[in-house]
């Protein structure tokens, strides 16, 4: 193996097949990782500006589903229901409207948990099978120098990176977004006591 760079790409140029398959992978999985991390705070922003709207009163596009379940309820009438059961219908309905919002919202929570857990186990496949090729490497050549032992090194290395690469911003994310999304949770709530007491 010729001289070895430092860089991303050229580490993932001079690995075997298997060191590329799994840098490839890991490589694919932290750009689809910066993908539903942008996607879920887009989706939070959006959310926290139609929650603020509609606890203002005025047009709150994200959550319309929401007043429009509470809306049908309320209009819904129901023979020999109390007021405390309508209170409680209403409430269920929004809150099932409000369930689905935040499920679209939430989007690719689950996946960013998948890398942040899977990627780096992923680069230590890739880390093992670099120590292998240093081995195999020292049998081949009978030989325990450097330079014989240093590629399979390296591409242990580097797919240790890349894992982390991928599993670092997958963690912060999921644990930002499904924090952010708690918060919006609480403030649903506030709403959702609030309205059937006003429809009712």
């Amino acid at each position: 193996m010729e001289s070895l760079s430092i860089s991303p790409i050229n580490l993932f140029l001079q690995a075997g097949p298997i060191g590329k398959f799994v840098m490839g992978a890991l490589g694919l999985a932290s750009l689809w990782c910066w993908v539903l991390i942008i996607e879920g705070v887009v989706s939070i922003v959006r959310l926290r500006r139609a929650i603020r709207a509609a606890r203002a009163g005025t047009s709150a596009v994200g959550v319309q589903a929401i007043a429009d379940a509470g809306r049908d309820a309320a209009d819904l009438a129901v023979a020999g229901e109390t007021v405390s059961e309508r209170r409680q219908r209403i409430g269920e309905a929004m809150a099932r409207a409000g369930r689905e919002i935040l499920a679209r919202a939430e989007g690719g929570l689950p996946n960013l948990a998948i890398i942040a857990s899977v990627a780096p186990f992923v680069g230590l496949f890739g880390t093992v099978w670099g120590i292998m090729t240093s081995f195999a490497g020292i049998a081949e050549a009978k030989d325990t120098s450097l330079a014989v032992v240093a590629p399979g090194i390296a591409e242990a290395l580097a797919a240790t990176a890349y894992g982390l690469a991928a599993a670092i911003p997958a963690t912060v994310g999921y644990n930002r977004i499904g924090r952010a999304l708690t918060n919006l949770i609480e403030e649903w709530a506030v709403m959702l006591v609030a309205e059937p007491e006003r429809r009712a």
